[in-house]
């Protein structure tokens, strides 16, 4: 079995992304605020955390795939959110399409902890989610960017490296229009 993952958010992308990583032998430990959707990852072989905080604490590496800024905001800086959870060096990758601003702020706190933080949105929709045909558009840490390269090679059929924080999400809206 390859590396723990932590992957927060099972949404219509997100169910299909971290099915993926499951498919491909990663251990994958799973969060949904519905916490019904991570049944269908259980019986693939994933496991399930009750808190963003708890997937953080046993995975060196989390992806977030969430719907809009408030429940990035949310998971990240909540109650029992990622930047509660205790632990070192831990690397938080964010593909959720959100605002520059929203990546800065999440960033920041994550990097206060002395933790990582690349954001990654993705370019493509369910269809290119279940295929791992998606576009990964990755900026911060470029370690972090890095050493996430086989999981994007998993999720997407092509990644690229854009610099700062907020390149990646800028550079998504871009793409959409």
């Amino acid at each position: 079995m390859k590396t723990k993952v932590g992957f927060i958010g099972l949404g219509i992308m997100g169910k299909a992304m971290a099915l993926n990583l499951v498919k491909a032998d990663y251990d994958v430990v799973v969060y949904n605020r519905t916490q019904a959707k991570c049944d269908e990852l259980v019986a693939a072989g994933a496991t399930s955390a009750a808190t963003p905080a708890q997937v953080v604490s046993e995975c060196a590496t989390t992806v977030c795939m969430l719907s809009d800024p408030k429940a990035c905001l949310e998971v990240a800086l909540g109650e029992n959110g990622i930047a509660s959870a205790v632990g070192e060096w831990k690397s938080i990758v964010d593909m959720s399409t959100v605002d520059a601003a929203t990546s800065a702020k999440i960033s920041a706190e994550i990097k206060a902890k002395g933790w990582r933080f690349l954001e990654a949105p993705v370019s493509g929709s369910k269809k290119p989610a279940e295929d791992g045909q998606l576009v990964i558009l990755g900026a911060g840490d470029e370690d972090v960017y890095n050493e996430a390269l086989p999981i994007f090679d998993v999720l997407g059929k092509k990644s690229v490296y854009l610099g700062e924080i907020g390149n990646g999400a800028k550079m998504k809206l871009v793409v959409n229009m």
